[in-house]
């Protein structure tokens, strides 16, 4: 059971033979603003990763020098069963979950007084104090938890990297069913549909994140959600989402025309786009830094916008006055796991580079074989940032004004694919065309 592995490497990262014990709380269902609307149950990511229980109301405690792992299940009665169906017994939670001492959740403080832990390791201040009001005597640490379940989250298990395929397997089948179903005229809605029942009809029932849905110039949002308006023939079309399996996710995007062929400018941008993903891959292996990906990625992006026409001067003049964050404003990727935006991108004493673009980079560390990452270039036409450019003195003088201006309907265009970092490269799990000439021949 991989839960088991889970916890083995975190107490690893324990001082051995410490009377301290970690102490974890499940999340409870969540309503809407006060009324009994229940939002889906997802368990907290970092009680998951150790226990495998995804259900509400459930506590985790670990002994560090025995290394006892102790379930606390709910209490459940009569009525829970009417509304919510059967009740588990014991037997079945314990077969389940497989804890070495099951409880009831309302023996947490009675288990914690025999264990007389030196000190109580927690997730957050939330959870230190429910420990504190249980007893005030308790010693509870917050800063050390954290950390060590980052670090363990971020080299992914071998069964870790089998959930993310399959979550990525489905998400190839959904990115590439809604990329032939895509007419002009049809909404974001329809495609979103599209999309979500490839995900379901293939068992995956939870989104990974709100998926973006975005034709025409909304493509250029870069958290568009609304996902409501009509696609209109000769508009781009940007879909990125992903579902999960058993908490591990899928995020891919993928840009493509409505009508199933490139404009002339739609296939220029695309294609510099294209190269930055194909050559950021290509340089995905062991030892290398996000940050230079990130930096070579956009010296890619400059120096196809040259080409096009829409910026002048050097390039690293451009680079040095940051005129690649006005057209890829944001990180070129992140790590990937059981959150889509998965921790562990900066270690403990990182911090961010301040810098337009790069400042918004989610992981700012080296690859190592077991992490997995998303690769995510983009170019957009963003008025909010474009338009102030065209007036600043320092940044006009590297833009084309008539070209900019002409482009500012134009939207955005956003690659990403899912890579998991090996011994001596990489393995991408995204499979679905983005060649221009695949894209074309799928849609035709």
């Amino acid at each position: 059971m991989s839960t088991k592995l889970h916890r083995k490497k975190l107490l690893s990262l324990f001082e051995e033979n410490q009377e301290g014990v970690i102490y974890l709380k499940g999340a409870d269902i969540m309503y809407r603003y006060g009324t009994d609307f229940e939002f889906p149950f997802r368990q907290e990511s970092n009680f998951w990763y150790l226990t495998g229980v995804n259900e509400p109301e459930y506590h985790a405690v670990l002994d560090i020098k025995s290394g006892d792992y102790h379930l606390f299940a709910p209490e459940r009665d009569a009525q829970f069963a009417v509304w919510h169906g059967k009740i588990k017994s014991n037997d079945q939670i314990q077969k389940e979950y497989a804890p070495d001492h099951l409880h009831r959740a309302n023996d947490i403080l009675s288990v914690l007084k025999k264990l007389t832990p030196s000190t109580i390791y927690c997730l957050d201040e939330e959870q230190a104090e429910f420990i504190e009001d249980l007893n005030r005597d308790f010693n509870v640490e917050t800063e050390t938890l954290q950390d060590a379940l980052t670090f363990c989250r971020c080299i992914k298990t071998d069964h870790e990297l089998e959930l993310l395929k399959e979550a990525a397997r489905v998400n190839n089948t959904a990115h590439l069913e809604a990329m032939k179903a895509m007419k002009p005229g049809m909404h974001e809605y329809e495609m979103k549909a599209v999309f979500d029942y490839h995900q379901t009809t293939n068992g995956l029932l939870q989104p990974a994140y709100t998926g973006i849905h975005a034709g025409g110039s909304n493509s250029a949002i870069l958290h568009y959600v609304e996902n409501r308006d009509k696609i209109n023939d000769g508009d781009l079309y940007l879909i990125d989402a992903g579902y999960e399996c058993e908490g591990y996710a899928s995020d891919v995007t993928r840009t493509y025309p409505a009508n199933g062929r490139f404009s002339g400018d739609q296939a220029a941008i695309y294609q510099i786009v294209l190269d930055a993903l194909n050559q950021c891959i290509e340089n995905v292996k062991p030892g290398v830094k996000m940050e230079d990906l990130h930096m070579g990625a956009s010296r890619i992006i400059l120096h196809g916008l040259k080409e096009l026409g829409v910026v002048k001067g050097e390039i690293d003049d451009m680079m040095e006055n940051n005129i690649f964050a006005l057209f890829f404003p944001h990180g070129l990727g992140h790590f990937l796991g059981l959150d889509t935006h998965d921790v562990g991108g900066y270690p403990q004493g990182v911090e961010r580079i301040d810098r337009p673009g790069i400042k918004f980079l989610r992981v700012r560390r080296e690859l190592m074989p077991g992490m997995v990452i998303t690769i995510e270039p983009g170019i957009y036409f963003i008025p909010a940032l474009l338009k102030p450019a065209l007036e600043s003195a320092e940044q006009a003088k590297y833009l084309n004004a008539d070209k900019v201006e002409s482009l500012l309907n134009f939207g955005g265009i956003r690659i990403e694919d899912n890579l998991i970092i090996t011994e001596d490269g990489h393995e991408n799990l995204t499979d679905v065309p983005k060649e221009i000439k695949d894209i074309e021949e799928v849609m035709k």
